[in-house]
């Protein structure tokens, strides 16, 4: 495999060229997309109404209670912001890696493996559609009115944190998406719990941690680190007592979770090629 047996070049210049491998991908895709501009728009306007469902239960929750695990309708409004907008965002780039398994079955993988361009980036972009866009952009909005309508005391960290919040939230679970995809190297049929760590994380991650077992949430600090994309550094933000009692430097720690995140799935992803044996034609 050509990726593979191919010198190593420095970091610095494979990132680039990976980057740049898939920005091409994908500008190919959204200018076959953008020939039906109209399907666009309204593929895209349903995206966000269908979205927008996910909160309206929320709403639906909050009119007979007026908090859930002692946070507010506003506070949870902020949580699936945020949530909602890394997971979009995440799967706005790197979600097209979910057809992994039948690439590899149908050998169509084999194909982007022999290309001068990184496998990785190609799969990541391979069907890239704007749509996508619908999800964060509607997660934005509630993030917005959120913000507007909560009581915080804004100091200069808490100000800072909600756009590191938002970048490294979308860097771990562009992680999570790759490093569960790749488990179908090994497992082709494992796309139901790569889906119960993506959009089965965020969801979980749209309601307060004080509603979920210790236990749990224990295990998306220690195991999948999910906790970082909002539980954590939202205790800091919303100035919230931590259910588990960690240092108060975890709710700082957000950017070592995604780079630790990122290695991870790199380093599954390369094992799960140096694995692969291809289709046999």
């Amino acid at each position: 495999m050509a990726e593979l047996l191919a010198p190593r070049e420095p970091l610095s210049a494979r990132t680039a060229w990976a980057l740049r491998s898939w920005w091409l991908t994908a500008a190919m895709w959204t200018r076959a997309l953008m020939s039906y501009r109209a399907s666009f728009a309204m593929m895209t306007f349903a995206n966000v109404v269908i979205t927008f469902l996910d909160f309206f239960v929320i709403i639906l929750m909050f009119q007979h209670t007026d908090s859930l695990g002692d946070w507010t309708l506003p506070e949870l409004g902020f949580l699936y912001g945020t949530s909602a907008f890394a997971l979009g965002t995440a799967n706005l780039f790197v979600g097209s890696i979910d057809a992994l398994g039948e690439r590899i079955r149908t050998g169509t993988l084999d194909t982007m493996l022999v290309r001068p361009a990184p496998a990785l980036a190609q799969v990541c972009a391979e069907r890239f559609s704007l749509r996508r866009i619908g999800r964060p952009a509607q997660a934005a909005a509630v993030l917005g009115w959120s913000l507007f309508v909560l009581d915080v005391h804004w100091t200069w960290d808490r100000v800072l944190l909600v756009p590191v919040l938002l970048l490294c939230g979308t860097l771990i679970f562009a992680a999570v998406f790759i490093a569960f995809a790749s488990l179908q190297f090994w497992w082709g049929e494992s796309g139901q719990l790569h889906h119960s760590f993506t959009y089965g994380g965020a969801t979980v991650l749209q309601y307060p941690p004080t509603v979920f077992a210790k236990e749990l949430v224990a295990g998306t600090v220690f195991g999948v680190p999910l906790a970082f994309v909002n539980w954590l550094p939202a205790l800091r933000i919303l100035d919230k007592p931590d259910p588990l009692g960690l240092p108060a430097a975890f709710r700082f720690a957000s950017p070592l979770a995604a780079v630790l995140s990122l290695a991870a799935a790199g380093l599954v992803w390369r094992a799960g090629l140096r694995a692969y044996r291809g289709a046999g034609s």
